[in-house]
């Protein structure tokens, strides 16, 4: 198989979180080397918080915006994004990235 750019799968609700979680999963099934992450914001964000995924938290991470609007504290594996959704998910398309809306 080519060798594949790394991949960015954005969730900005629960549907979409959970076909995230699954593309993961499949996807590091497919290919144990891809390089994947899920950035969750909006309703997504409350979603991860009250559902944990074992395989999927260590490459979740979740607007910083959204946390603080829903005054909560992420729980490891999560990861919280240093600055607000959009740009980082503009800052990782700029560097070559795959952006995929889940």
């Amino acid at each position: 198989m080519t060798a594949l750019p790394p991949i960015l799968l954005h969730a900005p609700t629960l549907e979409a979180l959970a076909r995230a979680r699954n593309s993961l999963m499949n996807a590091q099934q497919a290919d144990p080397g891809c390089r994947i992450r899920i950035i969750a914001n909006a309703q997504a964000v409350a979603a991860a918080l009250d559902i944990p995924h074992a395989q999927a938290d260590a490459h979740t991470a979740l607007c910083p915006n959204t946390l603080q609007h829903l005054q909560r504290v992420p729980h490891a594996p999560l990861q919280v994004l240093p600055g607000p959704a959009v740009l980082e998910i503009a800052a990782l398309q700029a560097a070559g990235w795959v952006y995929i809306r889940s």
